[in-house]
This record gives C-alpha cells, structure tokens and sequence, in this order.
C-alpha cells in the first residue's frame, strides 16, 4: 500500500487543529454550509450526451447533468488553459489578470486578486486542490498559488511526468510520443495513469472530509481529453472508425481572415502527425488520421466519464450527495477538424463553448433518501443502460466568469461585489454576473439584467496574435509578441469578432486600429462558417466594443 500524500498528512493536521474541540454536525442539517466540488475538465468541449451529442457514452455526466441546472450557452473568456483558469478562478477578465500567455503571475503582474478557494478557505472552509485546477508553473507561481488558495499542498499525479514522453506504442512496436497513445494501462509507467491517481486522491480527501465539522471545498482538475490522447485502449472500442464522421465543416472557410485562424503548432510536434507530413499552415490532415483524431477525443470523453462516475458514486456511498454543491465545467473546447483547426486557440464556438452544470441538494433535485444512491457508477460499456432523464436547462448565455459568484451564493456565503472600473487595486471583487436567480428558490440577491431580455445577454471571449497570418507562434503567443488581439461578443443571435492593434507594454487594445473583422449570424450560419462581416458591416465597429 502507497505511503499517504502529502495533502492527507497536512489535512489531517489542519483538521486536528480547527476541529479537535468539535463534533461532528448532524447531516442534512438545514443550517449547515453546504460543501463544495468543482469538478475542472481540460480541452472538454460540450460533446456529451446530456448537450445531445448521441455518439458519446458519457453516462455519469449525463446522470450528473439530469440532477442539475445545466447551462447550454456557457463560454470560456480565452480559449488556452492558464489564461482561462486564472480568469475564472479569479472572476476576473484576461484583461484585468493581464494573463494571456502562461508567464506571469496575476498578484505580482496585475493585482493580488483573491480566487474561488481563497475565499472559500477566509470563510472557514477546507480547501483541496487535486489534479490540474490552476495551470502548473508561473501563471500559478510554481505553487497552484499556494499558500493562498489551498488550506493543504495541493495534489499532482505522480504519473504525470509520463504524459509527453515515448509511451505510445506505435505499429512498429516500438514507443512513440504520438498524438494518438491508447495503451494497456499495466504496461505504463507505475501502472496508472493521472486521472486514475486524482480520482483516487480525491476519494480518500472526501473520505478524510466526511467527519470533519469544516465544510468542505475540493477542486478536482482533470486531465483528458488534453492531448496527447493517452487513455485505456478499451475505450476505443466505443467508436468504431466507421461510426466516426469527419466535421461537418472540415475546410478552412472562405472568408475567414488570416488572423483569425490558429496553425495548431502543438499537434504537428507529436511523432504520428510529424509522420503526416503535412504543409504548414492549413494541413490538411488525411480523412482517416482525421477521423482517428476525433475517435480518440470520445475515447478520452468516455474515459473521463469513468472517473467522474467513481468520484461521485463514492460522494454517494460517503453520505455526502446531500450536503454538497457539485459543479462541472471546461476550461474551453477544442476544435475536431472545424474549420480545418484541430485545437483550441480561437474565438469560435467550437472552442469557447463549454459544459457547465450545477448540482445543488434540494434546489435542481430533492434531497436523496436515506439509503439511496444518488449517483450510482454507471459503465459507459453498459450498451443496456438508459440515458437518464433531461433535467433542468436553461439557454440563457452566461460566461466561466459567473462561477465566482454563483459558487459563493449557493453556498451562502457574501457574493463578492462587482468591479469597478478600473478593478486592478481591488483584492476582492468579480467581473461576472451572479447567476442564483436562474436556480430554483428564488430570494438571492437581485441581478435583475440576468433575466431580462434574452438578447441582451452577451458573452465576451479573446484571443491573441502576434501577426496579421498565422506563423509558428501564433497559437500561444508570449505577451511581448502579441500584436493584434480579437475581441469577440456572442449573442443569441451572431457572434462578432474584431480584430485590432494590441500594445503589450501598456496592455492597450486600439480600437481605431482594425485588422479584421469576423460577424456569423447563429440561425442561418451556427457552425460559423460564412463571414459576412465586409457585407454587413462595412468594417464599422459596433457600439458593444467602445471604450
């Protein structure tokens, strides 16, 4: 049996030290605080059963998703994951972290904002930080910005450090660093694999949890579907090749403005895609490479279902379902051959789109009975099993910055105020709306824009460039290199992008400097694929991006 980590050592400590003196609350207790699981996907885009994807086996997801108030127009604020994740960790845009690359650290770079934990931990809580949550290396100052956000160091799956490496065994027998990596989970290194480890570290913090008399918020980040696609080989037998389409829209559209349109540099480094020997920067990439891409992404889905099925059947076997808050979401998506673009690195729906649902006890489903499973594990290779009922759903477009907020309101506790303008020497405060007066029992705090007309409801996204075309480094440009930035609105009905000038020293967007311009109406063109921005528009800017 493994030694205990390092994070159930010091929780044991932490708990000794704030709980020695306490017994343990009743539960179910109607004025106990209610926990807190955050659930943190990377590269997840909204292909799951419960968005009506019906490839996909994503059985306990969907089973999560019909215990809660899902939200079908959720979107990230920039599609690449330190940017993303300080931002909505933080409730702050990209433009206030002054995060857009993966090199700096928000409270030394912009200002010592507070994050979701932080304030959780301030308000008596025992945070636990699992698996990826904030971005590893200086956008979290080598630390998941501890000491702040975490009441205990937080956890890393030793098996990490294989992910990159040559553990792909490819046709030749030999091993590879591939993009596409199924493998026999015994012959890896240490027999495991990442998600496998954080699940398992999770179960036993929730474990430790269930006597404490502190509530309780853990964050859980995991890692697939990020490439490379390095999962266990069954699952690959979910999606048969023959059963995989290409993208409906597989080819670069017509219109699209050169900087608007990211080279996925990162796919072409892996030895399989090198093998391809592609052109650079359009591809394209061979249909059938195409549709073993895509099947190994719903392999990764599938198998990431698996390990969020372990983790709540064990919140349920714990008797924990009922005083604890579970939220899921991405921090974005990821473009499957859309456009001729297989990554992230936009402002399309494809890849700023995400998953996002609430489950809360009692509010977007009853209260479990005793002795019932609540979230019973269910096998996505059970072809038998029925998909679980819809539960509630709401189209209304919000943004990951919403999180702060709405995660603090359902737990009780003050919901931050909102940022004034400028925001940078304000610890505390949020960018997003305060999303409580779409869940069930009204009373919360009043936001009365949030249901008001829904076309009045916009989602902001961004995305940087270092060029006008793409080149090498236009995927993750670092801030010194960014030229241009696109600034993209999404509404009920378009979503309208510009592209303009960007000064990187001062942080400055000008917005009399226009590069490009990008407008998709959603009822005749949802799959963004015919720019009518010259027509429309003229190349005026609409009022929604004035300073």
């Amino acid at each position: 049996m493994p030694p205990p980590s390092r994070s159930l050592l010091w929780l044991g400590l932490v708990l000794g030290a704030v709980c020695a003196s306490r017994e343990p609350p009743a539960p179910g207790n109607a004025t106990d605080p209610l926990n807190v699981l955050l659930i943190i996907v990377d590269d997840l885009r909204p292909s799951l059963g419960c968005y009506g994807n019906k490839l996909i086996r994503s059985p306990n997801i969907d089973q999560l998703a019909s215990r809660s108030l899902l939200f079908q127009n959720a979107f990230a604020q920039q599609a690449v994951c330190a940017p993303s994740r300080v931002s909505f960790l933080t409730g702050r845009r990209p433009d206030t972290t002054r995060l857009y690359d993966f090199n700096s650290y928000w409270r030394v770079h912009a200002g010592n904002f507070s994050t979701i934990p932080q304030y959780f931990k301030e308000n008596g809580y025992v945070t636990m930080s699992v698996g990826k949550v904030f971005h590893p290396g200086i956008s979290s100052n080598h630390s998941d910005d501890s000491p702040y956000s975490w009441s205990v160091p937080p956890y890393h799956p030793s098996s990490e450090k294989y992910e990159n490496t040559k553990t792909c065994r490819g046709p030749d027998g030999e091993l590879h660093a591939n993009l596409l990596c199924p493998v026999d989970v015994v012959d890896v290194p240490e027999g495991t694999l990442p998600d496998m480890q954080s699940t398992e570290q999770a179960i036993q913090l929730l474990g430790k949890m269930k006597t404490s008399a502190s509530p309780f918020f853990l964050a859980v980040g995991y890692h697939k579907p990020h490439i490379p696609f390095r999962y266990p080989k069954e699952f690959q037998k979910l999606y048969p090749l023959e059963n995989v389409s290409l993208a409906p829209d597989p080819q670069v559209p017509a219109g699209l403005p050169l900087v608007a349109y990211n080279p996925w540099m990162d796919l072409r480094q892996r030895e399989d895609v090198q093998a391809l020997n592609l052109s650079v920067p359009y591809g394209p990439i061979p249909a059938d490479f195409q549709r073993k891409i895509r099947q190994s992404y719903f392999a990764c889905v599938s198998y990431l279902d698996t390990q969020v099925g372990h983790l709540l059947s064990a919140l349920d076997d714990l008797q924990l379902a009922s005083s604890t808050i579970v939220a899921l979401t991405s921090d974005h998506g990821w473009a499957l051959g859309e456009h001729g673009e297989w990554a992230k690195y936009s402002n399309f729906d494809v890849t700023t789109r995400v998953p996002l649902m609430f489950y809360v006890p009692g509010r977007t489903a009853p209260l479990p009975v005793e002795g019932e499973k609540f979230f019973p594990y269910l096998d996505p290779f059970d072809s038998v099993s029925e998909a679980p009922e819809p539960g509630q759903q709401t189209e209304d477009l919000v943004e990951l910055l919403s999180l702060f907020p709405t995660l603090t309101g359902l737990a009780g506790l003050r919901v931050p105020p909102r940022c004034p303008i400028p925001s940078f020497h304000m610890e505390l405060c949020r960018e997003g709306r305060n999303l409580l007066k779409l869940f069930e029992g009204r009373g919360e705090e009043e936001e009365p824009h949030v249901r008001g007309n829904p076309r009045e409801l916009v989602a902001y996204s961004q995305y940087p460039r270092p060029a006008d075309s793409p080149q090498w480094n236009s995927d993750k440009p670092s801030l010194e290199d960014i030229k241009v930035m696109g600034y993209s609105i999404r509404t009920v009905d378009y979503r309208y992008t510009v592209w303009v000038g960007f000064n990187p020293q001062e942080f400055l967007a000008n917005f009399s400097d226009i590069h490009a311009g990008e407008l998709y109406f959603v009822a005749s063109d949802p799959l963004q694929d015919h720019n009518v921005y010259n027509d429309s528009l003229g190349g005026t800017l609409p009022q929604s991006f004035m300073p």
